[in-house]
């Protein structure tokens, strides 16, 4: 299907995980238009993401400044992490992503993962740095973690100490949990609030819990997974009879943290989800939504005569609230066309068009050789693109 209307093209695409960022991805979609003769046509750059890996390169592509600091990996590694800040009316905004510091692509080069001793306290290290460097505002996405503590270390770089029956400080690792006797929060820095940007929707425990669904994936064997559960249960009972939690004054500190612990999303990144709603009073925002509103997609969509989306694989989770999915409800509210490009396609084409997607292009369509596709993607996303604009910018 060809479009005749006039106007610009936006290209919000989210990163193809594995071979290119999605500010690479957008430079290739727009330089494979450009072959296509489609020079003349206003081209609109808008990397996207859903507060999971990538998050920072998009924001940063946008507008935002890209700041580096040097923190603790996942299993006490230092590695070197990067935020990224804009200021905005009433507001310094901080974009901080746990893969950055608490990722499994943080892991040293080689290692195993760490499901029982690895830590989100990198992350804390960098809100903190953040918050010290004028931050008010926190915006936390949630992905690709290595760790499943609940966000216990995050916690312990923001001042919280987290004791055991004996008062020494909880070693890291949400197994040490088992041991957590009382939680002091008096040291917590303070001043900042907290936007959790995820599309997670699992609760802390449980058989749809951090440690039953996402531990395996962090290397946690079943007996691990059973330490971990225990370690989070016992997270949630402490922090439920702790006086002094952020917001205690306003809420009873029993019923609020119990409460936490089945909220949707306390259990995304290993229970981080938890730890930020609990320690940083924060609130949870659907990622893809609210990323979109930081890049300004509705502005840049206005007008426009077709939005390119995608990511490395169109699937079924896609359709579950991903980046794309989320692209397409935002370009709909302005009546804009869709369509996406990705490295594999695993959902047919009345799925698509029910998410609001009018047609998908992969890269295997070109070269059925995944691997080719990996290591090529950006020349074939730019034969990609030629063949979206065959179809939907040539004019009739």
């Amino acid at each position: 299907m060809s479009h005749t209307r006039t106007g610009h093209v936006v290209i919000a695409p989210d990163k193809f995980r594995g071979s290119l960022t999605s500010p690479r991805v957008a430079a290739h979609v727009a330089a494979g238009l450009r072959v296509a003769g489609l020079g003349g046509v206003p081209v609109v750059e808008l990397p996207v993401a859903d507060g999971g890996d990538g998050t920072v390169d998009a924001v940063v592509a946008s507008g935002f400044t890209r700041v580096e600091t040097e923190v603790t990996g996942p299993v006490g590694n230092p590695v070197t992490a990067s935020y990224a800040v804009r200021d905005e009316p009433g507001a310094r905004v901080a974009v901080i992503e746990l893969a950055e510091a608490s990722g499994l692509r943080r892991l040293p080069e080689g290692a195993a993962p760490a499901p029982l001793t690895a830590t989100s306290r990198g992350t804390g290290e960098l809100i903190a740095h953040a918050v010290r460097h004028g931050a008010t505002r926190i915006v936390l996405g949630l992905g690709g973690s290595a760790c499943t503590d609940g966000g216990a270390g995050m916690a312990q770089a923001l001042g919280v100490r987290l004791l055991d029956a004996a008062g020494d400080e909880l070693p890291p690792g949400g197994a040490a949990l088992r041991d957590l006797h009382t939680i002091d929060a008096s040291g917590l820095l303070r001043g900042f609030e907290v936007i959790v940007a995820s599309d997670v929707d699992n609760p802390l425990l449980g058989p749809y819990g951090a440690a039953a669904v996402y531990g395996p994936q962090k290397g946690a064997s079943p007996q691990d997974v059973a330490v971990l559960e225990a370690g989070l249960a016992r997270l949630a009972a402490v922090a439920a009879h702790t006086h002094g939690l952020v917001g205690a004054a306003e809420h009873d500190g029993v019923v609020r943290a119990m409460g936490v612990a089945g909220r949707p999303g306390a259990g995304a990144a290993g229970g981080v989800g938890f730890g930020a709603l609990t320690f940083l009073d924060a609130e949870i925002r659907p990622g893809i939504g609210y990323l979109l509103d930081l890049v300004d997609f509705d502005r840049h969509a206005a007008g426009a005569r077709l939005v390119i989306t995608g990511e490395g694989s169109i699937d079924e989770q896609t359709l579950r609230g991903k980046a794309p999915v989320g692209v397409a409800a935002a370009a709909a509210k302005h009546g804009v066309p869709v369509v996406a490009v990705c490295g594999v396609r695993g959902v047919g084409d009345d799925e698509l068009r029910a998410a609001g997607i009018e047609a998908a292009y992969a890269l295997t369509d070109i070269e059925p050789d995944v691997g080719r596709c990996l290591a090529e993607a950006g020349p074939l996303l730019e034969r990609l693109a030629a063949r979206v604009a065959a179809a939907h910018l040539v004019n009739e």
